[in-house]
């Protein structure tokens, strides 16, 4: 939709793609925060709509309280009930969906019919060993829950909050068999997905290295949004 309102403001909807700790979250708080567009983040649509106890959150529940993956078919829907509640004009990031060719698929078929359009797909290019390296580092403080990391954001005293003094932990999911394991799915999926993307002509591709600040500016570039 690429296109410039009256009032300034950029209309189009973007889905960012990249490995866990690719920086998608810090990229996409920036287009918020500078161009007041709206993220769709799938977890949190997940959550709120177990809330809602609608007939649809409550088979959402049901595989949520069950450990289980959500169906593709459970995920589209609020996927798509999502979609029509947030067409508010001011843009749209994606942010975790789709996770598959089938749901990119879905997902053309449903802004078809709203007559709106999958802009710019951006996939975050970062190497395994750096994801490793920044997700093994992160460190949390037990009680108050502020977040270290020990290369880039050490605290004060090794394994000691410097906030409370509390003693700081590595999460389940940041053990390296772990990030191996999310590596492993990650790739098995999203490298078929960014073949889709790529072949629709829309995939742009940034490498997800260097300064946050750096990596902003050449997606704002991609987006037409630079000043």
């Amino acid at each position: 939709m690429d296109v410039l309102e009256g009032d300034g403001s950029w209309i189009m909807n973007i889905i960012l793609l990249g490995p866990p700790g690719g920086g998608k979250g810090t990229q996409a708080q920036f287009l918020i925060e500078h161009h007041g567009m709206r993220q769709i983040s799938t977890g949190d649509l997940l959550r709120a709509a177990a809330k809602k106890k609608s007939p649809l959150g409550l088979e959402v529940e049901k595989y949520m309280k069950a450990g289980k993956l959500v169906p593709d078919d459970v995920i589209n829907n609020v996927m798509k009930e999502a979609l029509e509640e947030g067409n508010d004009g001011r843009g749209l990031i994606l942010d975790g969906y789709p996770r598959t060719v089938q749901q990119a698929k879905t997902l053309d078929q449903m802004v078809k019919l709203m007559n709106v359009s999958v802009d710019h797909v951006i996939n975050f290019n970062l190497s395994d060993k750096e994801v490793i390296r920044r997700l093994s580092g992160r460190r949390q403080c037990r009680e108050c829950k502020v977040g270290y990391h020990i290369q880039f954001a050490p605290p004060k005293k090794e394994g000691i909050c410097d906030r409370c003094g509390s003693e700081l932990f590595q999460r389940s999911d940041d053990k390296i068999e772990v990030i191996q394991e999310r590596l492993r799915v990650y790739h098995e999926k999203n490298d078929k997905l960014v073949d889709y993307y790529r072949s629709s002509g829309k995939l742009r591709e940034i490498s997800g290295e260097g300064s946050t600040g750096d990596i902003y500016k050449k997606v704002e570039g991609i987006l037409g949004l630079s000043q």
